[in-house]
């Protein structure tokens, strides 16, 4: 091995989609490419949402797709002691304060947003006193104070990407009300101690990846590189969703071998020169960041 460790982390509330399979295959592509090891985990936070017959169909489907994995991690559903521990390095620092602004205040029209239409938090109980907390009759989620200062990363496929948290994010909520930890500080965590050191996902995470950084910076985590890939659009335009049945495994495995689904997605996605059929090890061979497409790409000949 080449001490490159990849990674593909879905979450099992429903059968894949060609925008989870483009994701995972650029991923592998990218590790085996190096001789590196691929990881596959679980992100079943959500224990409302996902099922383990799921995670079953999202690993067997992969197996179909040659994308096989070397290890798989134990699922984040297992792991809130880990998560608690983290959150209480970061209590310890005192960079956590209560939150109790509701979802309407934050997503509100006289909130602070960005160009994306993404809120800004605006601090509003950074600074409450203990008689106000004291007051509070809901339960608060819990956010960590950033800094105000810059985070960037050289993306292998957006570029140079820089943010600066307290102007563009403000504190974030690391977890929520119910006890649970948020995304953000779970998948720090696992990455880390996983030893995974290239991060490749949809283009819609790169904002969230100064977040990472910073709370790689703060548990004393290396920082992974990064790697985004472009969204994937039904033909009307829309962004792929696990509603999108006529787009999912179940459906596209009853039109199309493996290797013809993964080469007509590298042709799309301009890693490959023609639609022909391709399988997963050939694509480790040829594959290059520098091929990748930046853009959103329509799946118009599926």
């Amino acid at each position: 091995m080449s001490g490159c460790v990849g990674r593909f982390a879905p979450t099992p509330s429903g059968r894949m989609h060609l925008g989870n399979v483009f994701a995972a295959m650029v991923a592998w592509a990218s590790a085996k490419s190096k001789g590196g090891e691929f990881v596959l985990r679980m992100e079943d936070l959500d224990t409302l949402r996902t099922r383990e017959e799921y995670a079953s169909a999202i690993r067997e489907d992969l197996r179909w797709l040659g994308l096989t994995w070397d290890r798989e991690t134990e699922p984040q559903s297992r792991r809130s002691a880990v998560y608690d521990r983290y959150w209480e390095l970061l209590r310890e620092q005192g960079l956590l304060y209560p939150c109790y602004c509701t979802r309407s205040a934050l997503h509100s029209v006289n909130a602070p947003h960005r160009d994306d239409g993404t809120y800004i938090y605006p601090g509003t109980c950074r600074s409450l006193t203990d008689a106000e907390r004291a007051a509070m009759t809901r339960p608060p989620a819990w956010r960590v104070r950033v800094p105000d200062r810059e985070f960037s990363l050289d993306d292998w496929n957006y570029g140079h990407y820089r943010q600066n948290l307290a102007h563009e994010c403000g504190d974030f909520v690391v977890r929520r009300a119910d006890g649970v930890s948020v995304y953000q500080l779970a998948v720090v965590v696992d990455d880390a101690e996983a030893g995974v050191t290239e991060v490749v996902r949809g283009v819609d995470l790169l904002g969230s990846a100064p977040w990472q950084m910073y709370l790689q910076e703060l548990f004393g985590f290396p920082h992974p590189h990064y790697g985004h890939v472009p969204l994937l659009t039904a033909p009307d335009g829309r962004r792929l969703s696990k509603r999108d049945a006529s787009l999912d495994l179940a459906t596209l495995r009853r039109h199309y071998t493996a290797e013809q689904l993964l080469g007509r997605m590298c042709y799309l996605s301009g890693l490959t020169d023609c639609p022909g059929a391709i399988s997963a090890a050939e694509l480790a061979v040829e594959f290059s960041w520098k091929k990748l497409k930046s853009e959103d790409i329509c799946l118009k000949i599926f």
